[in-house]
């Protein structure tokens, strides 16, 4: 009985809900009109003058703008990263910018102990913890089957994932005491399947659903914002590139992004006026949406348009990350070659912070 109410189910229910979302369409814009110019204008916003800011992942890209923008509030903060040299610079800006006070602490985030270590001194030195903004993110643009050594998959899990999980962990019951807020770097590719991020997605999905279950557990004690943002040009055109010494991989750290301006800087003050507003969900730009219900309803129509915009006459088409070939960016010097053999003890002293 049961195996023939989903036949019917699976055959009424998909097109009578595009039936359903294309009538419901014109007053659900309408009503998210409303609510965004409310929210805009006349919706207070939290003031965050002398409330406390821990940022991981703040030694820069979207860690570093994000204290920035929290700084132009008032915010007293704490940044956290591995290099503490580069905190210190970050610290003077975010002083200068209107932040009354800056601690830097250095700090892995991947690890339980380091990570009730800032908690702890931050409770100890400011007595609370506002907002906790988890950035630190690693990700990757290289074919799954380019990879040579698998020993740096847990790397990436470790750093998109545990990163964040581990923080928020600690930080929970401080936030509880202040009714404070979780703030969330994720991204678009948690569902929207591209090619060379199999591992990256594969991480952001796990955060989100940690995050979304959380969301309930918590209820209104906490409130968590979600972050997620498509192709921030900038990643890539303006980003390093950098080859682990003696492995043949090439990896991405999202966050070895040095601008100040464009989309990053924009991005960074979408998810600080987002949480400052309470807002669930902070999207950038918000157009990827569409294409959630082609992979919920039409999952086929969205794989056949991926297969067409990203081949070139059936021809593999690879950027060489992760196939051990030298990349060369313009400006930079040429690279030796690099052995095949990865270690991942190298690898994670030059992880994102």
């Amino acid at each position: 009985m049961m195996d023939l109410i989903n036949r019917v189910l699976n055959f009424i229910m998909p097109p009578a809900s595009l039936v359903m979302l294309t009538l419901a369409w014109p007053t659900l814009t309408f009503i998210n009109t409303c609510e965004w110019l409310y929210n805009t204008y006349f919706n207070s916003h939290q003031d965050m003058e002398n409330k406390v800011v821990l940022i991981t992942g703040a030694s820069s890209g979207i860690g570093e703008q994000i204290a920035y923008q929290y700084a132009k509030r008032g915010a007293n903060l704490v940044l956290v990263a591995r290099r503490e040299n580069r905190l210190r610079g970050i610290s003077e800006n975010a002083r200068r910018l209107g932040a009354p006070h800056v601690l830097v602490m250095a700090a892995d985030v991947v690890k339980e102990d380091d990570c009730r270590r800032f908690i702890n001194e931050t409770i100890n030195y400011y007595g609370r913890v506002d907002h906790l903004v988890n950035t630190a993110s690693l990700g990757h643009t290289f074919y799954f089957e380019e990879a040579t050594d698998s020993n740096v998959f847990p790397i990436l899990m470790d750093i998109n994932f545990w990163g964040n999980v581990y923080p928020t962990y600690v930080a929970l019951p401080y936030l509880r005491e202040s009714n404070g807020r979780i703030v969330v770097n994720a991204s678009v590719e948690n569902w929207l399947p591209l090619p060379r991020m199999s591992l990256y997605a594969a991480a952001k999905s796990a955060l989100i659903n940690f995050y979304e279950t959380l969301r309930f557990e918590v209820k209104d004690d906490v409130g968590i914002t979600l972050a997620t943002h498509g192709w921030i040009g900038t990643e890539m055109t303006r980003g390093k590139f950098m080859v682990e010494e003696g492995a043949e991989m090439q990896w991405k750290e999202e966050r070895e992004v040095h601008v100040s301006g464009g989309p990053m800087e924009e991005f960074a003050k979408l998810i600080v006026s987002g949480a400052c507003r309470g807002d669930p969900y902070v999207k950038y730009p918000s157009w990827y949406d569409i294409f959630f219900l082609y992979r919920i309803f039409a999952p086929k129509v969205l794989y056949w348009t991926f297969q067409f915009l990203l081949t070139n006459g059936g021809a593999r088409r690879t950027s060489f990350i992760g196939t051990g070939r030298p990349l060369l960016l313009e400006g930079s010097p040429p690279r030796r070659h690099v052995g095949s053999s990865v270690s991942s003890q190298a690898f994670q002293q030059q992880k994102i912070e």
